[in-house]
């Protein structure tokens, strides 16, 4: 029943098994002079003024061993020129760079790899390594609210119910850099990654919902429990709709034990409360509360 609109999985995994992986080397830095040589002769826009290499120990270096960088650094120095003579040496590699980091990196590899390498840091709690990726970032021009939504995401995935506070910095952090914008706002992105970095950490919020999602995408033929359904005309409350339902306001401590789940997983465990100061009273109530049926 598969189409090309709507392939199946076998189909997509066929596919992918015909696939060939190529691995992509760096450049040695004797690839990239000569791509630099090459380039300044031959291409359309860069052969159009006079070139002058004096150093390549900048270029080399900027350049990172891709060969994308180098044409954006060759075309960096092409625009800066003020006449037809254009000088490559460290100083004039490195100022040019530095002025226009955004424009040669943004939407690379260390654009990804930069903001993977804070997240991992905070991750594990290492806010002198979280902390000098945001100012890597910074430096290069990073965009602000990039860095501010990946820092929510974090605050949820990585420390989650481990310190619920972690989300409400992490959004107001993202809402204050709205209203200071650059260069203030570092001070405040330094706050909340720092914060972030040695909060107690925990992903069960992150592993619940993939559990749950996991199941639920084979038991979506479930029918929700009748005490559960909403009962909004007089045929639905004949049919017994939320006819046992136990609203728990009305018991002690707000708690009435009923059966929220369908009858044929009941007892499945998404959430794990973790081993921190936060989460252990939450295993205590859960204890309380439920006796042991989720275990």
């Amino acid at each position: 029943g598969a189409t090309t609109e709507n392939p199946s999985f076998e189909v997509i995994s066929a596919l992918l098994s015909r696939c060939q992986v190529y691995i992509l080397k760096s450049l040695t830095d004797d690839d990239l002079i000569r791509m630099t040589v090459h380039s300044i002769k031959k291409d359309d826009l860069l052969s159009k003024k006079n070139w002058d290499i004096i150093e390549t120990d900048a270029l080399v270096r900027f350049a990172g061993g891709d060969g994308r960088k180098l044409y954006n650094i060759l075309e960096i120095l092409f625009h800066a020129s003020i006449d037809d003579q254009v000088t490559i040496n460290n100083e004039h590699v490195t100022d040019a760079v530095q002025q226009n980091m955004a424009r040669y990196d943004k939407g690379g590899d260390q654009h990804y790899d930069m903001i993977s390498a804070m997240i991992k840091s905070i991750r594990g709690s290492d806010p002198n390594a979280s902390v000098y990726w945001l100012a890597r970032m910074l430096d290069g021009g990073e965009d602000i609210e990039f860095i501010a939504r990946r820092l929510i995401i974090s605050s949820a995935e990585d420390i989650g119910l481990a310190n619920p506070n972690a989300l409400l910095i992490a959004n107001a952090c993202f809402q204050t850099i709205h209203t200071i914008g650059m260069p203030e706002a570092r001070i405040i992105l330094s706050e909340t990654v720092i914060y972030l970095a040695t909060s107690a950490k925990s992903n069960s919020a992150y592993v619940a919902i993939a559990a749950a999602m996991a199941l639920a995408q084979n038991t979506s033929d479930l029918s929700v429990p009748l005490h559960l359904r909403n009962a909004p005309t007089q045929l639905m409350k004949n049919l017994d709709y939320g006819k046992e339902y136990k609203y728990s306001h009305n018991h002690p401590n707000n708690f009435a034990e009923q059966e929220y789940l369908p009858d044929s997983i009941t007892g499945t465990v998404f959430y794990h409360p973790q081993e921190n100061a936060s989460e252990l009273k939450i295993k205590e109530k859960m204890d309380e509360w439920w006796k042991g049926k989720y275990k």
